[in-house]
């Protein structure tokens, strides 16, 4: 398959289902609001470093969690049966994404949340359409994640852990809360070993994008998380 370079007039996309299997689809196009959206509902995802071109993914397998196949280890029991941790959403989103950044990762020099992406996904997140999981522990921002909701789908993209199991927590958390709302996949993208511990799975990237034409179609979730995963208000 040639390598497909995108106009920023046009938020087109060519075909991810051609794309070879380790994903690339298209290089270049700039990161708006519409094309983001559209290259989501579509199984595509932008992923790149610092001075590279833009890349947009869509692998094959794709790494998914069924919210009804999640595993929670009897290791993580007492996290919430002694509320070791306490969850918000979309309380701290700034926080969050620059945390994934500023990680460091075993395998990993640098970061792909460059300051373009974090632009980026917070004008998502004030659209309505990214959101985060905060994890804290004495009122300190100990773990978390972000991702984009479409639909009844949510992609992952990062997550971030200073105290041991945070992230977990808030993975684990955020799963429950949103097959509660009729949500039928967590994207995950790339197989990792921690994801796989919680009942992830590869499947077929032709079976995810028919997931995604049926499931992560408008109407969308509500912008705001907080009072409606938690049935709180802020």
């Amino acid at each position: 398959m040639p390598i497909f370079w995108l106009s920023k007039e046009s938020t087109a996309f060519p075909d991810p289902r051609k794309a070879p299997p380790q994903g690339l689809v298209a290089l270049g196009g700039d990161l708006n609001l519409p094309r983001l959206l559209h290259a989501y509902r579509i199984g595509i995802f932008p992923w790149y470093s610092k001075g590279e071109p833009i890349a947009w993914w869509s692998p094959d397998p794709r790494f998914v969690l069924f919210p009804s196949e999640l595993r929670v280890h009897k290791s993580m029991r007492p996290y919430f049966n002694q509320r070791k941790f306490s969850v918000s959403y979309d309380n701290a989103f700034d926080e969050v994404i620059r945390a994934c950044a500023h990680t460091r990762r075993a395998g990993q020099e640098g970061t792909w949340i460059t300051p373009q992406m974090q632009r980026a996904y917070g004008a998502l997140h004030r659209a309505g359409y990214a959101h985060s999981v905060e994890v804290w522990q004495n009122e300190q921002l100990v773990g978390g994640l972000y991702g984009v909701a479409l639909g009844r789908i949510f992609f992952g993209e990062s997550m971030f852990s200073h105290v041991s199991n945070a992230s977990k927590f808030g993975f684990i958390s955020l799963v429950k809360a949103l097959q509660q709302k009729g949500f039928v996949l967590i994207d995950c993208q790339q197989e990792t070993p921690h994801l796989a511990s919680l009942g992830a799975r590869a499947i077929p990237r032709d079976q995810f994008i028919d997931i995604l034409a049926r499931h992560a179609q408008p109407p969308d979730p509500p912008a705001h998380w907080h009072s409606w995963l938690t049935g709180t208000t802020q």
